[in-house]
């Protein structure tokens, strides 16, 4: 409750759902990144004890998941952006059509939301004659600024941020020594996966502690079952 000396500009409250496209992108990019290279890497190096293998097969995997990870988001979000766009002209179409049916209609939603009925048909007439589009698009059909999606914007995120995820463990092929690779991978991987749960949780409001903990616990399951398809297939070579 505000006292006497607050106004509505002393009092804010900070929301991260604004984040939430870009964010998912970026998290679901490098968590790919890391957690793909590092078990391929893993997997190639418990079947093959040479160096140039686990650095080849760390390499393809960056280039080929980062390019799959951009494509795949690209073609996603354009398939929702079709279909957003689809629904707003019908929902235009309507509106010309059938303005009264669309008012009540637009009534209803408030109405559902808790306001008695002849203050969700006053609102509902407020909204239209300010913006009638705009305010079915938003309240009837749940499409809004914040929840709109970019298709270059979330292709792009995702394909550098599994890029960005992806050297990580292509570094940890390169220089680490060899007879401990296996090792060594899952340790760095489990460690980049942890902290990027925890920047991904803080950036976004959430818990950390259950982030990196799911996060972790999954990345390991992944990296162990490629370990043993490695191991099996190296010792039936």
């Amino acid at each position: 409750m505000l006292t006497q000396t607050e106004t509505l500009d002393d009092y804010q409250v900070v929301h991260y759902i604004h984040r939430s496209n870009w964010l998912r992108a970026a998290v679901l990019g490098a968590n790919d990144g890391i957690l793909s290279t590092a078990s391929i890497a893993i997997g190639v190096a418990a079947a093959s004890g040479a160096r140039e293998s686990i650095v080849l097969a760390a390499l393809a995997g960056v280039v080929a998941g980062a390019l799959s990870m951009a494509a795949g988001e690209y073609v996603s979000v354009s398939s929702q952006t079709d279909i957003e766009r689809a629904d707003i002209a019908r929902e235009e179409q309507e509106l010309l059509e059938r303005p009264e049916q669309e008012l009540r209609k637009l009534a209803r939603v408030y109405e559902e939301r808790g306001l008695s009925k002849e203050t969700a048909l006053q609102v509902a007439r407020e909204l239209t004659a300010h913006d009638a589009l705009g305010a079915h698009v938003r309240d009837e059909l749940g499409i809004t600024e914040i929840t709109r999606a970019n298709p270059v914007q979330a292709a792009l995120a995702s394909g550098a941020a599994f890029t960005a995820g992806g050297i990580l463990p292509l570094m940890v092929t390169l220089f680490l020594p060899l007879h401990t690779m296996e090792y060594s991978l899952y340790a760095f991987a489990i460690l980049f996966l942890g902290l990027l749960g925890g920047v991904a949780a803080k950036a976004g409001g959430a818990s950390v502690k259950r982030a990196v903990t799911r996060i972790t616990l999954w990345g390991t399951v992944a990296m162990i079952l490629t370990a043993l398809v490695g191991y099996w297939f190296g010792i039936n070579l």
